[in-house]
């Protein structure tokens, strides 16, 4: 076992990348991340064996500990000794619900391998493939955790015979996911498998765990893990906790980390392609390919924390040099400069102060203005590409209206809500022009309560109204006719557009941040000229907003230039409140097809080209068939043959529509697509209605257009709840005639 370590010797190994491991416990909700993440606290001595399976240490928040449920991502060093030499492992435990999963995403970034945790009852849940998929998408490399295994003893009463093929089970659809999502280099020699020591099974509450090198070892058998469960109550205490001397959890997980999983020498050079699109023979691709703590810094920012003492800390992966304080640097993304005040470690809730954190690592910073999740802080100076954007597995679909109790605390309303979306990118607040409302959207209700319950702690009282589903507004085909005119108020301008669908492939671009605002023309011509589209509309396009294109197709007028940016404001707010009920705009190309200026500035300026720009954009869609479109959310489900009629009739009441029905045993899994709309208390109702024996989750999966029964009743409702007229406008409204 390795014995306590001082800071000291955690800042010596971080010099050494060879031996360090960067890694992150996964998982579904409540199959034990964050009680295993004790064990091994507790072998390095960071709390006592003692609490450790009660104490859930990385769970720092009191909200987590009442609820038994990680909320936040946390970071923590360890130190451990394998076959005479140290490692350090840089280690983050993850929350397991999908309304986090945003943290999860985030953490992906910064590790290079990850431990899955799999309950051995409920086997992999939809989280679990949500989250092996998280990781192998950023080239991740897995090993498994199979935990719970005493349920499989003790309410199962399994056999050897049958808790090997649970496991078996259990191994086929982990590799299945990994053949599914792994890098095409990697689908082989990534799968786990009991034989290579790369799969451990045990219990994170009785702190016991094996895998076939340590069973070999300490002579245990299966059979040895069943008598420890079976005889007389009083006695199993005791053997258990034999079990867990004999066999301690900790060993087969660190020295699996240690063993299977890359150091950053191993895993940069192949996850560079992958996260980072700079030019691999520059000096920072050249340094991040080495893992040089010499070479210019690269750093991307996963979790950012706003603390009152310190101000904005962000936590990220030193791809190459090193943090420093007093270095001058760039923040890539957002286009500023500063210095970096203080470099810290973390772990968990403290911060150690060091004097530098070098490639291969992970450090945290303060000092830096205008900092995001997801930003490439470089060093000053040199020319650098940006991280590749994160990639989310959900939207924020649920929104809640939001308001100070009393009106004198909207100075904190305002620093509460700046601090809540800085750390949570997955949080979205909106004032709301027509009604005055403060909108807050999340990925769930739970995330808003979550976020309610911060707000409280920061001794903000608010008032929150009931959930309200976010939709989106498109069309159903591109417009069919001639240029549509929009003029100036002035009517000394014209401008002439036309509209048409983005194509999947190109939304998906968007949503995964390869096609960006942010990226240089060039760039994002070579993008969308790969996605097949022509020449001149690649080079056209102006602006990105949401999952909305502006292509501008203007040739040979004067003026132009002075006026787009005026223009692309325009088709900001068109997309961001279209005509249909004032949701934003999805999946739109909209081109700019002719203008004419006048000569005189002073006529052409914002309070002209705005209203000229979004009125057409307007009209436009009115005349292309413009469709709702409801968040849809996978839904699956584990539960006893004898339930299964029940979740079904819950699914039909719920417009729920049935995809496969499984069955394993006596268990059958649903699987299902439900709109948000109808999800909203499906928990209680499902605890009810199955006597608390379903296993059951969901996440966001798509957008898709609302019944055509259902689209007048529902565009009338959004209408009414903002404060407008219950019918659409016409199109003739937004039509100017020459």
């Amino acid at each position: 076992m390795a014995r306590y370590r001082q800071t000291e010797e955690i800042i010596k190994l971080m010099n050494n990348p060879a031996i360090i491991r960067n890694t992150s416990i996964i998982a579904h909700v409540d199959h034990g991340k964050t009680t295993l993440s004790d064990s091994l606290l507790a072998a390095a001595g960071i709390i006592s064996t003692q609490t450790a399976g009660q104490k859930l240490f990385l769970d720092s928040w009191d909200l987590e500990q009442k609820r038994q449920m990680t909320v936040f991502a946390s970071n923590v060093s360890l130190v451990h000794t394998y076959k005479d030499q140290d490692y350090l492992i840089n280690l983050i435990d993850t929350p397991g619900h999908i309304d986090f999963s945003g943290a999860v995403t985030r953490s992906l970034r910064a590790v290079d391998g990850a431990l899955v945790v799999v309950d051995a009852v409920e086997g992999p849940m939809t989280q679990t493939e949500t989250v092996l998929m998280q990781a192998l998408r950023e080239r991740v490399k897995p090993i498994l955790f199979i935990n719970k295994v005493d349920r499989l003893i003790k309410e199962i009463k399994l056999t050897p015979q049958e808790i090997q093929r649970k496991f078996a089970k259990i191994l086929l659809r982990v590799n299945s996911l990994i053949e599914k999502y792994a890098p095409p280099e990697h689908k082989q020699d990534w799968q786990v498998k009991i034989e290579d020591s790369r799969v451990a099974f045990g219990s994170a509450l009785h702190k016991w765990g094996l895998n076939l090198q340590h069973m070999r070892a300490k002579k245990v058998t299966f059979q040895d893990i069943i008598d420890a469960y079976t005889g007389d109550p009083a006695d199993v205490g005791r053997k258990v906790a034999e079990l867990s001397q004999k066999a301690p959890l900790p060993e087969p997980i660190l020295d699996m980390f240690c063993e299977h999983l890359p150091s950053p020498v191993q895993a940069q050079p192949y996850r560079q392609s992958q996260i980072w699109p700079g030019d691999p023979n520059s000096a920072v691709g050249i340094g991040m390919a080495k893992v040089d703590p010499n070479a210019p810094l690269l750093m991307c920012i996963s979790t950012i924390e706003v603390d009152p003492h310190s101000g904005t800390v962000a936590i990220g992966r030193i791809f190459s040099g090193s943090i420093t304080k007093g270095k001058q640097v760039q923040l890539v993304s957002s286009n500023h400069k500063g210095t970096i005040q203080q470099v810290f470690m973390s772990m968990a809730t403290d911060r150690v102060f060091v004097d530098r954190v070098p490639a291969g690592n992970i450090g945290a910073i303060s000092g830096l203005p205008a900092l995001h999740v997801g930003e490439t802080v470089a060093e000053d100076g040199i020319e650098v590409h940006s991280f590749e954007g994160l990639r989310y597995v959900s939207d924020p679909v649920v929104t809640v209206a939001v308001e100070p109790e009393d009106v004198k605390d909207l100075p904190l309303f305002d620093k509460v809500m700046h601090k809540l979306t800085t750390e949570d990118p997955n949080l979205h607040f909106i004032m709301n022009k027509e009604s005055g409302e403060f909108l807050l959207s999340g990925m769930g209700e739970l995330h808003l309560e979550i976020t309610a319950y911060r707000m409280q702690e920061a001794g903000l009282k608010v008032k929150l109204s009931k959930p309200i589903v976010i939709y989106r507004e498109t069309i159903a085909h591109d417009y069919r006719g001639p240029p549509i005119m929009g003029k100036s108020p002035n009517k000394h301008n014209k401008l002439w557009i036309t509209i048409e669908k983005l194509s999947d492939d190109v939304i998906e671009a968007i949503k995964s941040e390869k096609i960006t605002d942010m990226q240089s023309k060039d760039e994002r011509t070579k993008i969308l000229r790969s996605l097949g589209w022509a020449p001149d509309d690649a080079k056209g396009a102006v602006a990105v907003e949401e999952n909305n294109i502006l292509v501008n197709r203007i040739k040979g007028r004067q003026y132009v230039d002075e006026i787009i940016d005026h223009i692309k404001t325009g088709f900001r707010e068109a997309v961001h409140t279209s005509p249909l009920a004032k949701e934003p705009a999805y999946g739109l190309k909209i081109n700019l097809e002719d203008i004419t200026l006048h000569e005189d500035p002073v006529h052409r300026g914002p309070a002209q080209a705005i209203p000229m720009t979004w009125r057409p954009i307007y009209c436009a869609i009115l005349l292309s068939d413009p469709k709702l479109l409801e968040p849809i959310m996978s839904f699956e489900c584990k539960v006893p043959s004898e339930f299964v009629s029940s979740v079904i009739a819950l699914l039909n009441k719920r417009r729920g529509k049935i995809l496969d029905m499984p069955s394993e045993e006596d268990m059958i899994t649903v699987k299902a697509e439900m709109p948000v709309s109808e999800s909203f208390g499906i928990a209680d109702e499902l605890r009810s209605s199955t006597q608390g024996r379903a296993f059951w989750a969901t996440q966001f999966s798509r957008w898709a257009p609302v019944p055509e029964q259902m689209q007048a009743e529902t565009i009338k409702k959004i209408r009414e709840r903002r404060g407008l007229p219950p019918v659409p406008p016409k199109p003739e409204e937004y039509f100017e005639s020459e």
